[in-house]
């Protein structure tokens, strides 16, 4: 079953010359002539089917992040359309919706609600998120003074407690030590299992060799290639690695 769909994506962006304009134009909700608009994404066209782990992979600005927020609901498309079946639970950054000056405890709880969660259901999980996180005591701790990696087990730990039928992760399973990295992984192994899907933002091509059934390269906006985790990752390293030598000659 097909469970994301995308068909000729486009998303846009306005992009002012300065933030004194930028503020200007939100204050007198009007456009102003001195701005131009961009593609974040264009006609990106893809599906996920159950059982997938979707690696998506390109520089920096290739549209990545913004690819994840169009799947999670807080992007609408300007362009094409987008049909999600299931249930979503985005890990988009690094304690994504956490209050700082919240214990881990009460974000627990706080996110658990954002997420739909009714209190006997986020006490039902509880036990479970700590464990995970492996936060001991730190969880009445304000989460200000977690370190980020604190903060993305705890994240992690919240946004796999539901079982959702899609999760997105952007960079996070990236940061941790050795031990938590092999945690996650094993976590996303029993989402596959259980037929769910996920789609994976990361630079860690090993990642993407390891754990994706496909991956999508996207440079600039627009799909660049997609299919076999390890074809195409050979063909992205190759590419950066021809870009870097042309650098370096340009010297």
């Amino acid at each position: 079953m097909t469970v994301i769909e995308a068909t000729d994506v486009g998303v846009k962006f306005r992009k002012y010359r300065s933030r004194r304009r930028r503020l200007r134009a939100w204050l007198l909700r009007r456009d102003e002539r001195r701005m131009s608009e961009f593609w974040a994404l264009r006609h990106v066209t893809f599906s996920v089917e159950e059982g997938e782990v979707l690696g998506v992979i390109g520089s920096n600005g290739a549209g990545k992040s913004t690819l994840l927020r169009v799947i999670a609901g807080i992007y609408r498309p300007d362009e094409g359309s987008i049909a999600v079946r299931g249930r979503v639970s985005p890990l988009l950054a690094l304690g994504a919706g956490f209050r700082p000056d919240l214990t881990g405890r009460d974000n627990v709880y706080l996110n658990g609600v954002l997420l739909g969660l009714s209190r006997r259901e986020i006490d039902a999980r509880f036990d479970e998120i700590v464990d995970f996180a492996e936060l001991g005591d730190f969880i009445d701790q304000p989460i200000r003074t977690y370190s980020s990696g604190m903060a993305a087990r705890l994240g992690f730990a919240i946004a796999t407690s539901l079982e959702p039928d899609i999760l997105l992760i952007d960079e996070v399973l990236g940061v941790g030590d050795e031990h938590f990295r092999r945690k996650s992984t094993a976590k996303m192994r029993e989402f596959m299992r259980k037929a769910k899907a996920i789609v994976l933002v990361t630079h860690s091509m090993d990642l993407v060799r390891e754990v994706c059934t496909r991956a999508l390269w996207l440079e600039r906006g627009q799909i660049y290639k997609m299919g076999d985790p390890d074809e195409v990752v050979e063909s992205y390293l190759a590419e950066r690695k021809g870009a870097s030598m042309v650098t370096e000659g340009a010297r």
